[in-house]
């Protein structure tokens, strides 16, 4: 065969790979997740009843933060999002099923949540607040009686809480959003799922 010859087969090969990177691009595309839909609140509400089936009798309703339904880890299924209060959590979970994380901690460089769990507020009603995270499992969500990842979030130095839609390397996920009180006095920050736990994040002035 001549080189002549060869010249448009070469050609010929180099359209086809460009064409196949291209179909490549348009399927990737095509499969990026849609954002997920804005949260909500239960109905009905979630009570202490709830509360205690699923962390302990030891936990209990925080009265004044909303209650947000919506899907947090991106799977398609709602999850539960709850301020609680909680008298004494790592005792509780290997009983009730739950992890006890620290976001806030980790991220200021203490990663033992035994040791964390230990610090305690310098305001009396500050006790004991947390943040409770119900995945759901199935049909019914959040609300299901099969197993399910439950996590109970300490340390948290919220004040409000809001459930909004967060931008994070190229995807959208539900964030929860939290305008801080103590140190962080008229600050905000963020936690989101980041497919293998939750993470906490300074996004700076107050989001109101």
């Amino acid at each position: 065969m001549s080189y002549s010859q060869t010249v448009p087969i070469r050609t010929l090969l180099v359209l086809l790979a460009i064409v196949a990177a291209s179909a490549v691009l348009s399927a990737e595309k095509k499969q990026s997740p849609p954002p997920p839909e804005h949260a909500k609140s239960p109905v009905p509400a979630v009570t202490d009843e709830y509360i205690r089936k699923e962390f302990g009798d030891d936990c209990s309703l925080l009265g004044g933060p909303p209650q947000f339904v919506g899907d947090l880890d991106g799977d398609g299924v709602d999850d539960l999002v709850v301020a609680a209060r909680c008298k004494n959590p790592i005792a509780d979970q290997a009983e009730y099923g739950f992890r006890v994380v620290d976001p806030y901690d980790s991220f200021l460089g203490f990663g033992d949540v035994k040791v964390t769990s230990t610090f305690a507020s310098d305001e009396p009603e500050r006790k004991g607040v947390c943040l409770l995270i119900v995945h759901g499992v199935g049909p019914e969500a959040w609300r299901s009686n099969k197993p399910k990842p439950k996590f109970l979030l300490i340390n948290l130095p919220f004040k409000t809480l809001a459930v909004k839609r967060l931008a994070v390397k190229k995807r959208t996920v539900l964030g929860i959003y939290m305008e801080e009180k103590g140190e962080g006095e008229n600050t905000s920050s963020v936690l989101y799922w980041d497919g293998k736990k939750y993470r906490y994040q300074q996004i700076g002035a107050t989001f109101d």
